[in-house]
């Protein structure tokens, strides 16, 4: 299968970056082909502009601005997302991917009633691989924005039937490295099952 990993934090030497290579090596592992994409390393723009906003329903536009990254999204059989929890939400390079790419005519097409239809439905595994600072109980209370973003809204997008695996790691402004070692232990675990 055919999985592209989505990673967004900008220190390589980060716990998230020691994610991220624990996914990909553990996806590899498994048998799956691995299309690693570093928003941060790639200069990923995040910054929707007036022009793309006011042309956002132009399907073909919309994929004349993101054909590398719609193309690789098109090719993949499965989506990973790893990413550290800031403000209660993905980092901005996460949030404008899902605002520049994620739009009609690669995520999702608008009927000639404009009811919205999925458009992902080849993508038929989902993960998500997301830390926080804070404790759980806290997120709870927020309601936890990037779990419901992967779990509920990414869904959407997706084949009938997908139901994205999250995995978060809570508490992060108290380290703890035997947490941490098994946090990657569940992680490697997960990915190897995908």
């Amino acid at each position: 299968m055919r999985i592209l990993v989505i990673y967004a934090h900008p220190v390589a030497e980060s716990l998230n970056g020691t994610i991220f290579a624990c996914v990909k090596e553990s996806l590899a592992e498994a048998g799956h082909e691995v299309d690693a994409l570093d928003l941060y390393q790639d200069g990923f723009d995040p910054v929707l502009s007036a022009e793309e906003r006011n042309a956002y329903f132009d399907t073909d536009a919309n994929r004349a601005r993101t054909a590398p990254y719609a193309d690789r999204i098109e090719r993949a059989q499965g989506l990973v997302f790893v990413f550290p929890t800031w403000c209660l939400g993905p980092p901005a390079i996460l949030k404008g991917f899902f605002d520049r790419v994620m739009v009609p005519g690669v995520s999702f097409r608008v009927g000639e009633d404009g009811t919205l239809h999925p458009n992902l439905q080849h993508v038929r595994r989902a993960a998500a691989v997301v830390t926080y600072g804070r404790e759980r109980p806290i997120l709870w209370w927020f309601g936890d924005p990037p779990r419901r973003m992967m779990t509920r809204y990414l869904k959407w997008f997706l084949a009938p039937g997908t139901r994205p695996v999250f995995l978060g790691h809570y508490g992060l402004h108290k380290p703890n490295r035997a947490r941490e070692e098994r946090f990657l232990a569940k992680v490697r675990k997960a990915m190897l099952r995908f």
